[in-house]
């Protein structure tokens, strides 16, 4: 049995992409398909796997009409 606490999503300030698309209520294809671009600010990159920093998606969303 693992040691691990469970730390909510509105906590964490990276999430995996099933946790952003659950915490946005965005897809997780739309996800992969915005943080996609190079020039992405709010992915960070952990070898080949993608995690969504929260805060600075919460203002992108913020800033967008649609997307």
């Amino acid at each position: 049995m693992k040691n691990t606490k469970y730390v909510p999503p509105w906590e964490k300030s990276n999430l995996t992409l099933e946790e952003a698309a659950a915490y946005f209520g965005i897809g997780i294809n739309k996800l992969r398909e915005i943080t996609n671009d190079k020039n992405c600010k709010f992915v960070l990159w952990v070898g080949s796997k993608r995690l969504i920093k929260r805060k600075l998606f919460d203002e992108y969303i913020e800033k967008q009409y649609s997307i």
